[in-house]
């Protein structure tokens, strides 16, 4: 199975408030945040994983072109640490997406660049939605307080940061030859951010257990049990899905928001509650 990030439950809120008339400008219109969904949906959308575009076919040969299409743009901790796209002989050894699936190499792909297109390409609708709804939720509020040109250049660099350290861990494992796809690196380190700056903000949780009950706890709970469920899932593994990057990035994340906090920034409080499942 290829690895991918994606961000695991259901989290709907609304912004934060922000104090000044600028940030609340620039909450209600969070530009980055926007680009960044519609530029992913954009690319599932043409892509073979959308299942819309019919030049990819469907059934087995979909599958295929999916692979392909992943290992193309995706990230591979192979090709990151070793400078250079998979040959022919060692993209052979993986196992294809259906019999007879054969992966060609890709001698233009600029390893280091494909960090930044594995961010846009995801294995899928819930892939995407999975992912995305969380920038969705928390991205604004982390937006308006940083600034935009400050959460974009936070967001790339820890989307970074999450995959090579995840093609470091990976480099002798199974997975080293398989393609990384997802923003969840980059979008955890939004939720690291999100719980730095504002940690006593309340959030209101769906409990599936309970019938859905609307519980309201602090957002440092939330968030930092759903850390804690990265991180035992780390040791335990299954699905598919890297959870390290999610580690990786909600500790960089965290840290990008206590180093880039603006002067004087008491960190304030959100007036409004998210609601999360």
């Amino acid at each position: 199975m290829r690895p991918r990030g994606m961000l695991t439950g259901m989290v709907l809120t609304t912004p934060a408030r922000t104090g000044s008339p600028a940030a609340e400008r620039t909450a209600r219109t969070p530009v980055v945040c926007y680009l960044l969904i519609a530029l992913s949906a954009l690319v599932l959308l043409v892509g073979p994983a959308g299942g819309l575009n019919p030049a990819y076919g469907s059934g087995p040969a979909r599958a295929c072109a999916e692979q392909r299409y992943e290992h193309r743009w995706g990230a591979v901790p192979a090709e990151l640490l070793g400078g250079h796209p998979l040959t022919a002989d060692r993209l052979s050894s993986l196992t294809p997406a259906t019999p007879g699936c054969v992966l060609p190499p890709t001698p233009s792909k600029i390893p280091e660049l494909s960090v930044l297109t594995s961010l846009f390409v995801h294995a899928g609708w819930l892939h995407l939605v999975g992912n995305l709804l969380f920038l969705f939720v928390f991205g604004p509020a982390v937006e308006a307080r940083l600034g935009r040109i400050r959460f974009l250049t936070g967001y790339l660099a820890i989307g970074y940061l999450a995959t090579y350290g995840y093609a470091v861990a990976e480099a002798h494992s199974a997975d080293g030859m398989r393609a990384l796809v997802g923003a969840s690196g980059a979008i955890a380190g939004v939720l690291g951010a999100y719980l730095r700056l504002w940690p006593r903000a309340r959030v209101t949780v769906l409990v599936p257990v309970l019938l859905f009950l609307p519980l309201r706890f602090p957002a440092w709970l939330v968030l930092g049990l759903w850390f804690a469920l990265q991180w035992w899932s780390v040791s335990s593994g299954g699905g598919g899905v890297a959870y390290l990057v999610h580690v990786i990035g909600f500790v960089t994340g965290w840290l990008f928001a206590w180093a880039a906090r603006p002067a004087g920034d008491t960190l304030g409080a959100p007036s409004r509650t998210g609601v999360a499942q």
